[in-house]
């Protein structure tokens, strides 16, 4: 009876074994499909389970590994790649990816010994060469990277700086070529520079508390506060108990609260209430960085509630700070624009360019600078109401039943005064027209005046006025100018 039992437990545990198997291969095939169409995520769940499953399937383990590197995380690809030829050293194509990711990430002379494994193993001939030619080229890198330590001890960072930049292109994933470079542009002085290879480097190694710290010092040197935070967050991330982590981020969390007060504002379009708040905080904090953070917020709640002097001053300030600082440039060109100040729009623009030549704001705005310059002297529809570049529909109508109130010709008894009131009355009709329109304003703002066609029929001429029949089929006077109840008697209703 105990001989039956064991055996019926044997049987069982095979059976078992065998469905763990099955379902395992249908989880990797399945991964394999989704691999195939991209769907990097979803391959490595199955894959995953597939490896929980079964440990031993190297061909799901490699798999695995070439999905994590497809997402440039080298670290646990290269564990699996580790598995993977632990389980069966033979399996060329891992060995091949397992050298060309070494050799990425600066681990030379691991590569190196891969790769003489692939001239000594393969049998394919294609293998063995390109094989040799890494060979070499590591060669090359292990002289160089002695000579990059001379001059990182000798502080020649020119040198430093041509030696990892070329390295880089072979050894992308080796966080110790950032970071020397990093130290050299923090000595020349480019921080951004530096942030951005240290940024490269925290990826790579993202155990480093300290390299965390030192990029959160450079990006609160240049007024990058919530980097500067963020920096701080993903060190106490790793490290709670990190005494300057901790320390910095009690004070960079109070500091980016107050900034998001302004923020808040700023999104319910608060303008004044932006302001008193940046105020309030240009008083209560003297460091230069800080300021600038509530400078560039004032700048633009100061263009958008008017100030357009107190805006300009403060984005230039910023700029000062930071003249490579895309937005603000932007800001202070949308002041100026707003000021038909058109030739400094137009140099901010281009600075902003050069900077950023791929941003669309910069290019849309230089281009209506430009055509903004061109109208000058000719009807400019914002100028006839009052009204901002910028000025939301709430507030030109409402400019224009100001304007059309004060020029309203009934207002007027001497015909010359009258005459005149009409031709400005057109006008200001003409202005609300273009501007309560999303299409006319867009082809106004895009140097094109969208009722050109109609100018000149009905007399209309001078100031731009249209004639007093054939503006664009509407009569802003009600009767027609010489008939009905005769051109003296307007129906108007605000």
């Amino acid at each position: 009876m105990k001989t039956s039992l064991v055996i019926l437990l044997s049987c069982f545990e095979f059976i078992y074994s065998l469905d763990d198997k099955t379902e395992a291969q249908r989880e990797y095939e399945a991964g394999n499909a989704l691999f195939v169409n991209r769907q990097y995520s979803d391959a490595l769940t199955h894959y995953h389970k597939a490896i929980e499953l079964n440990p031993t399937m190297y061909q799901a383990i490699f798999r695995r590994a070439t999905t994590y590197l497809a997402f440039g995380r080298s670290k646990p690809g290269l564990a699996d790649l580790d598995t993977v030829l632990s389980q069966k050293p033979d399996f060329a194509g891992a060995r091949q990816q397992r050298a060309s990711v070494l050799l990425k990430m600066g681990q030379l002379e691991r590569a190196a010994a891969d790769f003489r494994y692939l001239i000594d193993h393969s049998a394919s001939q294609e293998t063995s060469q390109e094989a040799q030619e890494k060979l070499e080229l590591i060669s090359e890198h292990i002289n160089q990277v002695e000579m990059l330590k001379s001059w990182i001890t000798n502080g020649d960072c020119n040198n430093v700086i041509e030696s990892t930049t070329h390295l880089l292109e072979t050894q992308p994933w080796d966080a110790s070529l950032y970071i020397y470079r990093a130290k050299c542009y923090v000595a020349e002085d480019k921080v951004k520079s530096a942030i951005h290879d240290m940024k490269h480097a925290a990826k790579l190694s993202s155990d480093n508390t300290e390299l965390l710290f030192e990029m959160s010092e450079l990006e609160y040197k240049v007024a990058d506060v919530r980097d500067s935070l963020g920096s701080i967050r993903e060190c106490l991330k790793l490290n709670p108990d990190h005494k300057k982590c901790y320390t910095s981020y009690k004070s960079l969390k109070k500091i980016v609260k107050s900034l998001d007060s302004m923020k808040a504002s700023i999104e319910q379009q608060e303008w004044t209430k932006c302001l008193e708040t940046g105020e309030k905080l240009l008083e209560k904090n003297e460091e230069i960085p800080i300021r600038m953070n509530i400078f560039r917020l004032m700048c633009q709640c100061n263009r958008e509630d008017g100030n357009l002097g107190e805006a300009i001053q403060q984005c230039t300030r910023v700029l000062e700070f930071d003249d490579s600082d895309v937005e603000t440039l932007i800001q202070r060109a949308e002041a100026y624009m707003a000021d038909e100040e058109y030739d400094m729009a137009i140099a901010d623009y281009e600075k902003a360019e050069e900077w950023d030549s791929s941003n669309d704001a910069v290019r849309t705005g230089k281009d209506q600078a430009k055509r903004a310059k061109e109208l000058v002297g000719k009807r400019d529809y914002y100028k006839i109401l009052g009204v901002r570049r910028n000025a939301n529909k709430r507030e030109i109508t409402k400019a224009y039943r100001k304007m059309a109130q004060k020029w309203h010709p009934d207002n007027f008894q001497d015909e010359k005064e009258k005459k005149k009131a009409e031709k400005k009355f057109i006008d200001i009709a003409a202005a609300k027209e273009v501007l309560s329109n999303e299409e006319k304003r867009r082809a106004f703002d895009n140097g094109q005046d969208p009722l050109d066609s109609e100018a000149g029929r009905g007399g209309g001429g001078g100031g731009g006025s249209h004639g007093f029949h054939n503006f664009h089929g509407f009569n802003p006077f009600g009767g027609g100018g010489g008939g009905g109840r005769g051109g003296g008697d307007f129906f108007f209703h605000f």
